[in-house]
């Protein structure tokens, strides 16, 4: 069917709109915004510009998408916000544009929770399937892996990374890097260990947990160096693969510190 716009709705007529979209009550759609096929906004949803959202995404009452980043080097440009398929958004939840000196676009990628009251700042990169709960809040250039999950007022600092199938506990405060499977806690976090519960949940085998926790133990122990703890990792696990993306985040360049555990 053709999209089913309530007569409240207001919406630009350069707003391009694909069949099943659905735009309800009190809508407001601003100017060079595209909705994908079914995507569904429920009331009073605010989308103010330069905004695409794909395949079956629902979003909340009072959601706001695409407005401004809250950046005081932006000069109006025009940057973007694109969403991926089959999200939910749910109410108050604030999406952000990037900025020119920056990426220029915030991603969202597929299949991602995000609750009421979270923000995604300007230029971040969101993988799919993540989960950010109640009032999570990501700052300016973060990058969250896929299948990673945010508790319940949750911050991340700008230039974070947050590593694919972590753990971000309720009210922690990430003001470092937080590694590929791992679990991070308080305020400021600290690395609480493996996100074990979460591996299971997402299918990873037994064996699969065992060798991450093994070289877990080896890259944070007491002894040696950090870097010496590392090159063992690399000899010992080599052809692991999960293993060594955690040794490649490690290693890769970073605008923050690595989340460690507490001393």
């Amino acid at each position: 069917m053709n999209a089913a716009i309530h007569p409240t709705a207001v919406v630009d007529k350069s707003a391009e709109l694909s069949l099943g979209v659905e735009i309800g009550p009190s809508c407001f759609i601003g100017p060079n915004v595209k909705l994908g096929e079914g995507t569904k906004l429920i009331a009073h949803v605010f989308i103010e510009s330069h905004t695409e959202l794909g395949k079956n995404n629902t979003v909340y009452p009072f959601a706001a998408l695409g407005c401004p980043p809250q950046d005081l080097s932006y000069k109006n440009e025009p940057t973007k916000l694109v969403i991926g398929d089959n999200n939910v958004i749910r109410e108050h939840a604030t999406l952000h544009r990037g900025t020119a000196r920056g990426r220029a676009v915030t991603t969202v990628g597929n299949d991602c929770l995000i609750m009421g009251n979270c923000h995604v700042a300007h230029d971040c990169i969101v993988g799919s399937n993540v989960i950010m709960a109640q009032t999570a809040t990501i700052g300016g250039h973060v990058k969250v892996g896929d299948y990673a999950f945010l508790g319940g007022l949750a911050g991340v600092h700008q230039h974070g990374r947050v590593g694919r199938y972590s753990f971000v506990g309720a009210s922690a405060l990430m003001t470092t890097d937080l590694i590929p499977f791992g679990s991070a806690i308080g305020n400021h976090a600290h690395l609480g260990g493996l996100n074990v519960v979460g591996l299971k949940r997402r299918g990873f085998t037994r064996e699969q947990i065992h060798d991450l926790r093994a070289a877990y133990r080896l890259l944070f122990a007491e002894e040696g160096t950090f870097q010496e703890r590392i090159e063992d990792c690399i000899e010992a696990y080599a052809s692991n693969q999960q293993v060594m993306e955690i040794v490649d985040f490690i290693r890769a360049d970073a605008a923050r510190p690595l989340c460690m555990p507490r001393d």
